[in-house]
């Protein structure tokens, strides 16, 4: 999953700092500066800004004077982190990104994870020991469309009234989530950008994972038992596999951020902190009735504001849990921003979930690994159809075949398949008036066993799977496939609609995944020799009796290449696989006339 870096904007981390060091000065960033295009391109700010760097100590001033810094001379010294870096440190700013602050908070939680987001935390952490290494410059790394990036920032902040008005920490002599928050407001283009947005994307930005939105409201797995429990299930394997989980609550336009009497908050993204089965009981009679519940724990990134019904803090329930569980769950009464529900409770009251799944690709590894495949097109105008890229969804029948088209073969007889389409980042386009997400979403056509050319027509295919269209970053489906051939087909709703996509495909072995190119056999300096294909028809094999030694020379394949082709005068395109599966079993083949 993690790999070498790119320099967003090319700007080196190593060069910038070495630079400053050399000149005795502090990093100001020409490509983020301290003007009012960083911070907003619609709404102004309540009051004058003010950017400073983190306090630091005298020697620093004395020798770098002309800059101002947050704080005095005599606060406690700036760091990174504060004792470690915890999901506790975040508070969210003016800026409504409670999205990004969940993500941050998810973030936290791994660190594995912001260990590669934020890199060498070591050696950019402050040292007053040697305040001669500080040159005022951080970088931080994201996963974006496919790559890691590499984005520098100054320690300027935004402030006023001495205060910071983003992103802060707890400790005000902390600053990593203030910085981190910084380095995604430029790559967003500025602050106003962060405005709105969607925490699984933040967390894919964070570890390359794949997002998959989970409905909670309409598939009410609280109202069918068996459902919910599948779904704790799940939740409970990807938390432990070191996935991150997300969640909010569906709001009208006039109820954002509105607090109900439970004390949850609409229209507001809350970072998943645990997910366990609780053991009820006391003492030994806990282990022998090994009686449990499954609860999960979410934190509001304001900081404050938690909910108020079973197992909140101060909830009679947990008076059923031993002191050793609960000590074991952190669980305190305060108002942090922290809290358990019950697992039903949560799929009642939730809207939508967004599950960030770590898939591992590692050739080494105890638990289960998936093959990857990652292309990166884009849907493209031209007035000539076979050229044409950007045909609409299937509802659009003159033009979908047109889409740009990937094969892949399901080679066991039955196999789960992740497929996840994510279209270009458009917040850096707000500040020209757009910046909304396409509608996309994809089809799997089941084809041909031999099919190596694009589909031009819908005959014997059969569409086994089609995705949600929606207009979120994401597009995510888990299917089960049987085996055989099958053409993905990665679209916008609308046809004529232009935008980049970045697909990729998952599966348990090595699906042979390429994308389709060419519309017909080529012309071969042999062709007017041989002929050149002038029919193509779909047979369909319904069923086949004794075809034994099927491994051996002139045995099955051969028996059909051989018997097919003469008996009807046809050629067939490329070698017919192992038939198998019984003598009822269907197969679907092309063959081209000459």
């Amino acid at each position: 999953m993690f790999s070498s870096s790119t320099s967003y904007k090319n700007q080196s981390y190593d060069k910038l700092k070495r630079s400053c060091l050399e000149d005795k000065s502090l990093f100001e960033d020409p490509e983020f500066p301290t003007t009012d295009k960083s911070l907003f391109f619609r709404k102004p700010l309540p009051g004058r800004v003010e950017w400073k760097r983190p306090g630091v100590s005298i020697s620093i001033l004395d020798r770098r004077p002309g800059h101002t810094f947050v704080g005095s001379c005599n606060d406690s010294e700036p760091h990174l982190f504060v004792e470690g870096i915890s999901a506790h440190d975040l508070h969210q700013g003016l800026v409504g990104n409670c999205w990004f602050v969940a993500a941050c908070s998810c973030l936290a939680l791994k660190p594995q994870l912001w260990k590669k987001v934020i890199p060498d935390h070591d050696e950019q952490e402050w040292d007053p020991k040697r305040p001669e290494n500080y040159a005022g410059i951080f970088h931080f790394q994201f996963w974006i469309f496919g790559e890691w990036l590499d984005v520098v920032v100054d320690d300027r902040l935004p402030t006023i009234n001495g205060e910071l008005i983003y992103c802060h920490s707890k400790p005000n002599n902390e600053y990593w989530s203030a910085l981190l928050e910084k380095a995604y407001a430029k790559l967003s283009g500025c602050y106003e950008s962060l405005e709105g947005g969607n925490t699984g994307d933040a967390i894919v930005d964070f570890s390359g994972a794949v997002a998959e939105s989970i409905s909670l409201e309409k598939e009410a797995f609280y109202k069918e038992p068996e459902k919910e429990a599948n779904l704790f299930e799940d939740l409970l394997k990807v938390f432990e596999r070191g996935g991150l989980i997300s969640c909010s609550i569906k709001a009208r336009p006039n109820e954002i951020e509105l607090k109900m009497a439970n004390g949850l908050v609409k229209g507001h993204a809350y970072s998943v902190t645990a997910v366990k089965r609780v053991r009820l009981g006391h003492g030994l009679v806990a282990y022998f009735k090994n009686e449990t519940i499954p609860l999960i724990r979410m934190r509001n990134p304001w900081g404050k504001i938690e909910w108020r019904g079973d197992w909140s803090d101060s909830s009679d329930q947990w008076k059923t849990v031993g002191d050793m569980e609960r000590a074991n769950l952190g669980i305190t009464v305060e108002d942090d921003g922290e809290f358990w529900m019950a697992f039903t409770d949560w799929c009642k009251h939730f809207s939508e979930a967004d599950v960030c799944r770590l898939i591992n690709t590692s050739v080494v590894s105890l638990q289960k690994t998936w093959h990857e495949v990652v292309f990166h097109g884009s849907w493209t105008k031209h007035a000539e159809p076979l050229r044409n890229r950007c045909g609409g969804c299937s509802n659009h029948k003159a033009t979908f075949l047109q889409n740009p088209q990937y094969l892949f073969d399901v080679t066991k007889e039955e196999d789960e398949v992740l497929i996840s389409l994510q279209q270009r980042d458009m917040k850096i386009h707000r500040q020209i008036g757009q910046g909304e997400n396409l509608y996309v979403g994809f089809c799997v056509f089941k084809v041909e066993e031999n099919r190596k050319y694009r589909m031009h027509d819908i005959l014997t295919q059969k569409c086994v799977e089609t995705s949600a269209y929606i207009n979120a970053r994401t597009v995510f489906m888990r299917c089960m496939l049987t085996r055989g051939r099958y053409v993905l087909f990665p679209t916008t709703f609308k046809p004529q609609i232009l935008g980049e996509y970045m697909i990729r495909v998952f599966t348990d072995v090595d699906a042979f995944c390429r994308e389709l190119t060419e519309d017909k056999p080529r012309t071969r300096c042999w062709s007017a020799f041989v002929g050149y294909p002038q029919l193509v028809t779909h047979l369909y094999v319904h069923a086949a009796e004794g075809l034994e030694n099927q491994d051996n020379p002139g045995g099955q394949g051969s028996f059909w290449r051989t018997s097919l082709s003469q008996c009807m005068h046809w050629e067939l395109d490329q070698c017919f696989p192992a038939f198998g599966g019984g003598p009822h079993t269907c197969r679907l083949l092309t063959y081209y006339k000459h």
